[in-house]
């Protein structure tokens, strides 16, 4: 769970209590490169393929996901962020921290984007991030890439490509780092 995730939720400014490690960095590394081969093969090679990182946490996934794309084709992804802060449908409900970067320095149009985050949960934050895209461009196809799809959708929205299926609580956290994947509670 991103830093800034962890802030804005209730109870607001709470820490993040790992209970269980459910993956491991060399599980992280094994699914990595499993979805990295999923891409490859559902787009023929990454001719047309950009990739965009969603802020926080998706941008660290999209890195590791690019350096593997780029061990395996021998090709570089052109690579942005984006901050779907102001995009969001629950502005009011919660605090709006507009405090990441996007920077997306390529056209979209025409293009298949590889959208990466690090846990799907609602929904809410990739139908944001679907409605931020159209500031930059109409792409040919959007195709998603999490590490952890933890359920509890809201909206009619599925990735294309999953590092781990995690059947979650609602009241339960996913932390996704460096190290692997912790489940968890947000604690006051």
């Amino acid at each position: 769970m991103a830093e800034r995730e962890r802030r804005i939720t209730p109870p607001y400014g709470g820490v993040f209590v790992a209970r269980k490690r459910i993956m491991d960095r060399d599980d992280l590394q094994r699914a990595t490169w499993r979805m990295a081969h999923e891409v490859v093969e559902r787009n023929h090679g990454l001719g047309n393929v950009v990739m965009i990182g969603l802020q926080t946490g998706g941008v660290p996934i999209a890195e590791r996901l690019a350096e593997t794309l780029r061990a395996i084709e021998g090709i570089e992804v052109p690579r942005g962020s984006l901050d779907v802060a102001f995009y969001r449908d629950d502005i009011g409900l919660r605090p709006v921290l507009p405090e990441a970067v996007t920077d997306i320095g390529f056209e979209l149009d025409g293009r298949v984007v590889l959208l990466v985050d690090d846990v799907l949960f609602t929904g809410r934050t990739i139908r944001a991030a679907l409605n931020a895209m159209n500031d930059y461009g109409r792409p040919r196809a959007v195709q998603l890439a999490v590490m952890v799809d933890r359920g509890h959708r809201e909206l009619p929205i599925r990735p294309d490509y999953v590092g781990k299926n995690l059947p979650t609580r609602r009241d339960e956290a996913v932390d996704v780092h460096a190290e692997g994947v912790d489940l968890g509670e947000v604690v006051k």
